[in-house]
């Protein structure tokens, strides 16, 4: 009788709290991988190359990256709670935004405050998983981000064909309206993070680990290196595949997007499974591993053409675990700082990203340039995709490597998770 006080509270949130985190990542994942088939429709109607893309990628990702910056601490004075719904409100009125851009720089500062709550329910989702996941945490946060893999793999085929429906009239839906539905999706995780009782951070001020102790851990400035090596990988195949396949091997959009949808499949088969093997041989092994299969499937695929266009779904197999597993990893190692220790490492995570998504619009648009000089314009576009693609895959292999060298530094101090 006196243990039912202590178990009541627990019933009572973690119902809804999976709900809450589960469809989250369900609609971040919709929300981040419709852009696929909607990125070459853009250039056409906005007349822009892909420097520009690569632009546009690189000021979402800043929005992305302010929301980082001030989520942990906006959660922590507001509540989690609160900062959920605002995430989801912030994303679902973006769409409505979309929808009704005129023009290329509108477009932008729509797509921009999309991302904004993209951020806000990164960091919230991060926060919420990692205060309720405390056994199995390899595991769960690799089932959490199973949803996000799972919409991912459906995201491009249900864009492409939202994109070619017809209303009455003989109007088509668009690019713009289908991100105007598919983004007014993230009303329904609404209603059970507004119903339940999240938990609460039970850490005291004392306890918290200050954001310069953490600044000052090696091994955190390791951990902010790998994931953004890992996350460039994922969100460069996720936002430029489609392109390629499109212009380059004059597939159509929904074959493109089909692969896309195979390359999240395989993602979200990655992080169902490989969640179990994360558990049993440890967090930095598979980094090790499957970031490296990652990198070197993706540069196969690249140099291999048409033929070796599958192998980018073996890398969306390997590079699957990643995200979770490091996250898993910082909230085994920063437990009293773990609002601190999130928001640095995806802030900082942001501004790589950023960088990335400039480099990589600049390095295609270069060697499609040169290449084009040289061989033809056909060529010249497929050389500039192929270049940016093997910067992806030695993205890949960096993560793997820095992996081993933060493997090898924990190591020597027993510290291997």
């Amino acid at each position: 009788m006196q243990t039912l006080p202590q178990t009541q509270p627990v019933k009572k949130y973690i119902p809804l709290s999976f709900f809450v985190i589960f469809l989250g990542y369900l609609v971040f994942g919709l929300s981040e991988n419709i852009k696929g088939p909607a990125i070459p429709q853009m250039q056409i109607d906005y007349g822009i190359d892909e420097l520009q893309v690569g632009f546009l990628l690189a000021i979402n990702s800043i929005g992305f990256l302010i929301a980082c910056s001030f989520t942990g601490a906006f959660s922590s004075k507001v509540g989690i709670k609160l900062t959920s719904l605002l995430a989801f409100g912030t994303m679902a009125i973006s769409g409505v935004f979309i929808y009704f851009s005129s023009n290329f720089a509108i477009f932008s500062v729509s797509y921009f405050i999309m991302y904004l709550g993209n951020g806000m329910l990164e960091i919230a989702l991060a926060i919420l998983a990692a205060r309720i996941f405390t056994k199995n945490t390899g595991f769960m946060m690799n089932l959490s981000h199973f949803f996000y893999g799972l919409s991912s793999t459906a995201a491009p085929l249900m864009a492409a064909g939202l994109m070619g429906l017809t209303f009455i009239g003989g109007r088509d839906l668009g690019w713009q309206g289908m991100y105007f539905f598919m983004l007014s999706l993230c009303i329904i995780p609404m209603i059970p993070a507004f119903f339940s009782t999240l938990p609460v951070d039970k850490t005291t001020t004392h306890e918290r680990l200050p954001v310069k102790m953490f600044l000052k851990d090696r091994v955190a400035w390791f951990i902010i290196i790998i994931l953004s090596f890992g996350v460039i990988v994922e969100l460069s195949i996720a936002g430029w595949l489609v392109n390629f396949l499109e212009r380059s091997f004059q597939w159509s959009s929904t074959a493109a997007s089909g692969m896309l949808s195979i390359f999240f499949l395989c993602f979200m088969v990655g992080r169902l499974l490989l969640g179990f093997v994360t558990d049993k041989i440890g967090f930095m092994i598979s980094i090790i591993v499957f970031s490296a299969l990652a990198g070197i499937t993706t540069i196969l695929a690249t140099l291999f053409g048409p033929s070796g266009v599958w192998l980018y779904a073996a890398a969306g197999f390997g590079i699957a675990p990643v995200y979770p597993t490091v996250m898993a990893l910082i909230a085994k190692r920063y437990p009293t700082g773990l609002d601190a220790a999130i928001t640095v490492t995806v802030t900082v995570m942001g501004i790589v990203v950023v960088i990335s998504n400039l480099f990589l619009g600049a390095l295609i648009e270069f060697f499609k340039r040169w290449f084009t000089t040289l061989l033809g314009a056909e060529m010249g576009l497929m050389r500039g995709f192929q270049a940016g693609f093997i910067f992806i895959g030695v993205c890949g292999l960096l993560c793997s490597v820095f992996s081993i060298i933060l493997y090898r530094y924990l190591k020597k101090r027993n510290e291997v998770m």
